[in-house]
């Protein structure tokens, strides 16, 4: 339908005047949000051909084939943004762009579609998608079920921030299921857990996760950081939600801040206003920037993760390296694993340098190709120490507790030519 020329888009059965709000809620949530220019595609297409299609902006004035940026932080308002106010329907018209901007909604399109869901939004930052996910679905008095090693800062969130807020968590291994069913309490809501873990990369059964959050009448919240839709969709194997800090894999160049939150309307709806009260929107030119990164990322994850698996074994081979961490490699995380949930592992490998973190140090300082500096997921490789960055903030105790031993590096490999990078490595490590 159309209003004053401008097309009306998602809860169009909630602005008629059949609605009946107490007695028979007829008001519908539709997908999105998009307008009526934004392509969508079919969730069944490959990850390659959504990558590059998905949510596209496909402008009517000019024609081009690549989204504009909206750069502007408001919108006019006509009768389609006084009726989105008064049915609670801000989200799907043009109204302010902390609400929702064009640009936002073409890469939420395209992550929805990527993950096989119905509805995205994107956040200023990874940690804020997560906190902003938290803080909706959860409230004072509930319990929160979650890893010894999540991030570090999600880590922070939920033992710092949650308790004083008056909820509850506790801290499991992933991969003990009997440990995660343990934790359940009447009062349990939420359950959050990564597909594989930072930075010791266990890759705890989604599905069975999934079981035990149903069991429990809770919901499962799943950080695809590590993975991405390329390599595995949390939401078929029972997930209600999806979280991500897309500065990693889904921007892919070290450029960007942002964070993404994917899942059913019901509950993005949520999380949506818990974001607007935060403030934690992406700006437009971001957007843009996001869009363009996520068009090359199956092809970006298909080299990283071939490069990965091929670096993990050859470090499993060198004398100087005490124990890697990969799923290619085996180990007891993965005596269990279901590899026909994946379809790779992602560019991550960590491994653990005989002699210690000065050992680790020094061996950092000898590599020519990858960049010492925090973060993963981009096109260069990056390199370093736990120990004194992501988990820095946990005692010697703390991470010895869940795996961290001296020496440990994570190395987020990247695009470049594999052999030139094993040979770096090498010599690094043979002190060269």
């Amino acid at each position: 339908m159309e209003l004053n020329g401008r097309t009306a888009i998602g809860f169009e059965e909630g602005r008629s005047s059949s609605a009946k709000w107490f007695d028979d809620l007829t008001r519908v949530r539709f997908a999105g949000p998009v307008s009526a220019h934004h392509r969508l595609l079919p969730r069944e297409l490959s990850p390659e051909t959504l990558a590059v299609h998905a949510g596209t902006y496909e402008d009517p004035v000019t024609g081009c084939v690549g989204t504009p940026v909206f750069q502007t932080s408001t919108f006019l308002l006509d009768d389609a943004s006084y009726s989105a106010f008064a049915d609670g329907a801000m989200r799907d018209v043009p109204i302010y762009t902390r609400y929702g901007n064009p640009s936002q909604w073409a890469v939420q399109e395209k992550l929805a579609a990527l993950e096989g869901s119905r509805s995205a939004i994107v956040t200023s930052s990874g940690m804020s998608a997560t906190a902003s996910t938290i803080f909706a679905l959860t409230n004072a008095g509930s319990h929160i079920i979650s890893a010894y090693d999540v991030y570090g800062g999600t880590y922070n969130l939920l033992r710092e921030d949650m308790p004083s807020t008056g909820r509850e968590v506790s801290f499991v291994d992933p991969n003990d299921l009997a440990a995660v069913r343990a934790a359940v309490r009447p009062e349990t809501q939420l359950l959050f857990f990564e597909t594989l873990t930072n930075p010791l990369l266990k890759a705890p059964p989604i599905g069975a996760l999934a079981e035990i959050a149903r069991e429990a009448n809770a919901l499962l919240v799943v950080d695809n950081t590590f993975l991405t839709p390329v390599n595995m969709r949390p939401i078929a194997h029972g997930a209600d939600i999806v979280v991500h800090s897309a500065t990693k894999y889904l921007a892919g160049h070290s450029d960007l801040t942002a964070g993404a939150v994917v899942g059913r309307r019901k509950f993005l709806d949520r999380i949506w206003a818990q974001t607007l009260r935060f403030g934690g929107t992406l700006e437009p030119l971001s957007c843009f920037l996001l869009e363009r990164g996520m068009k090359t990322l199956a092809l970006r994850v298909e080299r990283q993760n071939a490069n990965a698996t091929e670096i993990a074994r050859f470090l499993a081979t060198h004398d100087r390296v005490a124990a890697v961490h990969h799923p290619e490699v085996g180990g007891p995380h993965y005596a269990d694993l279901a590899r026909d949930d994946y379809r790779g592992f992602g560019g991550v490998v960590s491994f653990e340098v005989r002699g210690g973190d000065d050992a680790a140090l020094a061996f950092m300082g000898r590599l020519k190709i990858p960049y010492v500096a925090t973060s993963l997921g981009g096109v260069e490789s990056l390199v370093s120490m736990p120990s004194n960055t992501s988990h820095s903030s946990l005692t010697s105790g703390q991470r010895a507790s869940i795996g961290i031993r001296p020496g440990l590096v994570r190395f987020s490999v990247g695009i470049e030519n594999v052999r030139d990078l094993i040979d770096d490595l090498n010599d690094a490590l043979n002190g060269e």
